[in-house]
């Protein structure tokens, strides 16, 4: 059935000769998603207002009146006091609307020299710096994390993995210490995001500047912007800084559902790797011995969520001619959502990684297993004078020996091990073992104990300039 009922917003109704449909009004309003910019949006109005006062659009006293409302609306909106309006569409007008209100027709002035659409483009980077900001102190309480957790496995062994197959031992610590770079890589792409996302779109008014005399150096300053853009088609139109912030939040995401997966595997029986608290785990409502890794689990899952929102930004994007458009009010439930979820998936692994504990027995016993030390028996040979591609035959065969008796090239005897080669001496089982494997790798980025330790204390240096 269709719905009769009309409806207008009187901030703009001049031109209309026939009020808005109620269901285009609501379906056009975004007020019920973009009123978490409120805090941004008036942080905007202030600066504005001074700007209009210093260049003389603005009186002292018309100044005051409105910082002292906006003030108090701001408080109002804390306190769960503020009536949102759909009828007023957005957060701006519902904003405006209140303030004069408050303060009569000077309410009117403040949006003097600017529009919706350098308005809505200012809140956006405000919000996204406020949101980077924490990000960065989220990413970098991870890290913390990570190397707790690593700094108490410098020597506790597990087998290294290729194609999900044991390849060579390493240190726990230094599988850790991988994920640490790769959360050093995303704090880093969050701090050059937050550059272009630091530029002051205000200024730009609809899309060709304003007749006022404006100080837009004075707002950017006022607000903490770097600078103010340089073109008002593109200061109004531009979202590729809401695309790059989906894209690095993209990439943090695919890290943490790289380790998820791991943490999934280590802690089931099968592999019994880590120890992981029940306050990050749920159980079954079948099956009562059921311990669930659904922290990690779920961060996995939302993953694809986040992908998605970055799709929908690059297909949002991808045919809007210059300069604003109304296809932009879409940018903010997949920009905020990927907030959210980036937020709250961080959080959950900055808690976890560090209450994690490692089982190192039975560590230590995968890595027995598979001949994760052949390539140390190649290398043995080398030395001895084997050419590598021969030495690679030599072990090869050992292995397959191995494989007929069940038995590691650690616990073959000598004999055994010469049938596959005359140049093999008592001095082999010392490259065999599991310590001496690791703590051969003795260089920077190796896997030896200590250049794990020397690891740990660079980022440890390096997160205390933070």
């Amino acid at each position: 059935m269709t719905d009769t009922n009309k409806t207008t917003n009187q901030q703009w109704g001049g031109r209309f000769s026939e009020p808005v449909d109620a269901f285009v009004a609501r379906f056009t309003a975004s007020v019920e998603f973009d009123q978490r910019m409120a805090k941004q949006d008036i942080q905007g109005s202030i600066a504005h207002a001074k700007m209009l006062t210093a260049v003389g659009v603005l009186t002292e006293d018309e100044r005051d009146q409105i910082i002292q409302g906006l003030g108090e609306i701001e408080q109002e909106i804390a306190n769960g006091e503020f009536e949102w309006s759909i009828e007023l569409e957005d957060v701006h007008m519902n904003i405006e609307a209140r303030l004069t209100q408050k303060i009569g027709i000077t309410g009117k002035k403040l949006h003097t020299g600017r529009s919706r659409n350098d308005q809505v483009a200012t809140d956006i980077r405000l919000y996204m710096r406020d949101e980077i900001d924490f990000l960065l102190e989220e990413v970098t309480r991870l890290q913390q994390g990570i190397l707790s957790l690593a700094e108490r496995n410098t020597d506790t062994i597990m087998p290294g993995f290729t194609h999900l197959q044991t390849a060579q031992p390493v240190t726990f610590g230094h599988h850790l210490m991988a994920w640490y770079e790769m959360a050093q890589r995303d704090y880093e792409r969050l701090l050059d995001c937050r550059k272009r996302v630091n530029i002051l779109p205000l200024g730009a008014a609809a899309l060709a500047g304003t007749t006022y005399p404006i100080d837009r150096n004075m707002t950017a300053e006022l607000l903490g912007f770097e600078r103010p853009t340089y073109n008002s088609l593109d200061s109004v139109s531009d979202r590729d800084f809401a695309i790059e912030f989906t894209s690095a939040a993209s990439i943090i995401m695919m890290h943490l559902s790289r380790w998820a997966e791991e943490l999934v595997m280590w802690t089931s029986a099968q592999f019994n790797f880590i120890y992981l608290p029940d306050r990050f785990c749920t159980g079954s409502s079948i099956m009562p011995q059921k311990k669930n890794p659904d922290v990690p689990e779920l961060v996995r899952g939302k993953t694809g969520r986040v992908y998605g929102h970055l799709m929908g930004l690059l297909t949002l994007m991808k045919s809007q001619c210059l300069a604003y458009n109304k296809d932009n009010q879409e940018d903010k439930e997949p920009l905020f959502d990927t907030a959210d979820t980036l937020r709250g998936s961080l959080r959950a692994f900055a808690d976890m990684i560090p209450a994690i504990e490692a089982r190192s027995e039975h560590m230590y016993e995968a890595a027995r297993r598979g001949f994760s030390t052949a390539t140390d028996l190649a290398d043995y040979l080398v030395r001895k004078g084997v050419a590598f591609r021969d030495a690679h035959e030599i072990v090869g065969k050992a292995v397959g020996f191995g494989v007929e008796q069940e038995r590691d090239l650690s616990e073959m005897t000598l004999e055994e091990l010469q049938q596959f080669g005359d140049m093999i001496g008592a001095d082999v089982f010392e490259v065999l073992t599991l310590e001496g494997s690791v703590a051969a790798r003795d260089h920077i980025g190796g896997t030896a104990p200590a250049q794990v330790k020397a690891a740990i204390k660079r980022a440890q240096d390096e997160l205390a300039t933070r």
